[in-house]
């Protein structure tokens, strides 16, 4: 309970952070998804938990698909709930607290947050579910060696025994995190980049995998047994993605999603169990919410850019790289790849090697962003004709006319979207 003191400081910091969001709003500096948080956590430390203010709060963790599950999750619960949500993909402490400061009039909060942010965040709003989707490595230069990522999340979860937590079975180190927890509900959602999970995390010794099939994995376990005996196996889930299908208590529903790819099916699968589960949304009204979701901050969408119409998608790692190499449409008439190595980005652009790009067949490919020329040397190693274009409005313009695939890591793709809108022939 706050104090006299705590509520004036409180006060203030939520007066002057909408006052900094209005501003950055109107001179064009930004959205204001930050700024206002930044205000806030400055004046008052303790903002973030006084804002929480006691309502079911589900956090959204994962290196991939968060942003995506955190909107399929929050239209879900909006089903039955005012939902607050950083719908923005400000996934760390200042987006949070603004998502928190936007959405003060709702009874519900669905929350995107960065791995390495989720044990303060689960501190300070003590969450009713945790949502863990799939954990590989990223920007080693921030994020760091992916197993102790693992514990960081194992034990955030452990320290909230009373929440729901929603996770993927199909991936070793989210099951991991989860498989002391007493309230889990399981979750087969598939697991597409397998190269950093080749281990047991606790015990050491190697994962043996069976009846693994392009679209469901069936089965996996460790050869050596946890340090108290037990056996680390894949569990049974509860609900299942099978094919283009959600299989769960209730019985099998269909998954008609707007957005593309493998991947988003098993994104859905955790938002609608989330929903039911922990929110009492009830499956049909959950299912149909997470169908209607067509982009996720300008991720996914189509654009017109002159005699062009150019389809985004973002990817930031190598397990999403893969991913989104998989929903390239193989019979446009252009692909432009476009990397950049800015903090946001991660600096190291090594990973590059760790991606196996897929055979292009005749479809002109040209290697774009900041790193083009890094990305041009692996294009060439793996055999794929291609021409280097450093700018992304000039790669796409370079392409034949008709349809033109865009994949782009993070602020490649950012600074594209905001040079587009600068383009007299642009239609959105």
């Amino acid at each position: 309970m706050q104090g006299p003191i705590s509520r004036i400081r409180s006060a203030v910091a939520t007066t002057a952070a909408n006052l900094a969001t209005t501003a950055s709003r109107a001179t064009g500096r930004g959205a204001g998804g930050m700024i206002g948080g930044l205000v806030a956590g400055a004046i008052d430390p303790n903002i973030m938990a006084n804002l929480g203010g006691g309502r079911p709060v589900a956090l959204v963790t994962g290196t991939n698909g968060k942003s995506t599950t955190t909107r399929m999750l929050a239209g879900a619960v909006g089903a039955k709930h005012r939902v607050a949500t950083n719908d923005g993909g400000d996934n760390m402490d200042a987006g949070i607290i603004s998502a928190l400061l936007a959405g003060k009039d709702a009874d519900a909060i669905v929350l995107e947050v960065d791995e390495l942010h989720v044990p303060k965040v689960a501190e300070r709003l003590n969450p009713a579910a945790f949502v863990l989707l799939n954990l590989t490595r990223d920007q080693l230069d921030r994020v760091g060696e992916i197993n102790s990522i693992e514990r960081a999340l194992r034990g955030a979860v452990m320290a909230h025994p009373d929440a729901t937590v929603i996770a993927n079975c199909d991936d070793v180190l989210i099951t991991s995190i989860a498989y002391d927890h007493p309230n889990v509900v399981w979750v087969a959602a598939g697991a597409g980049w397998l190269g950093d999970s080749v281990t047991n995390p606790r015990s050491g010794g190697h994962v043996v995998r069976s009846s693994v099939t392009h679209d469901e994995e069936t089965d996996w376990y460790a050869v050596e047994p946890l340090p108290d005996g037990r056996e680390f196996r894949r569990p049974t889930p509860t609900y299942a993605v099978e094919g283009e299908t959600l299989v769960g208590p209730e019985g099998a529903v269909p998954l008609e999603l707007k957005l593309p790819g493998r991947a988003n099916l098993g994104n859905a699968a955790q938002a609608i169990a989330a929903a039911v589960e922990a929110f009492d949304v009830p499956l049909e009204a959950a299912v149909r919410a997470t169908s209607e979701v067509d982009n996720v901050a300008g991720r996914y969408t189509t654009v017109h850019l002159g005699e062009h119409d150019v389809h985004l998608l973002l990817a930031k790692n190598p397990a999403g790289w893969q991913e989104a190499l998989s929903m390239v449409d193989r019979d446009a008439d252009g692909v432009v790849i476009a990397v950049n190595a800015q903090q946001g980005d991660g600096e190291d652009v090594s990973w590059l090697w760790d991606v196996k790009f897929e055979d292009f067949g005749d479809t002109h490919v040209v290697a774009a962003g900041e790193r083009a020329t890094d990305l041009a040397v692996r294009l060439t190693y793996a055999n794929i004709g291609h021409e280097r274009v450093h700018d992304p409005i000039d790669a796409i313009r370079a392409c034949p006319p008709g349809r033109v695939e865009v994949l782009a890591n993070y602020t490649a793709l950012l600074n594209l979207r905001r040079a587009l809108t600068k383009e007299e022939d642009y239609r959105a």
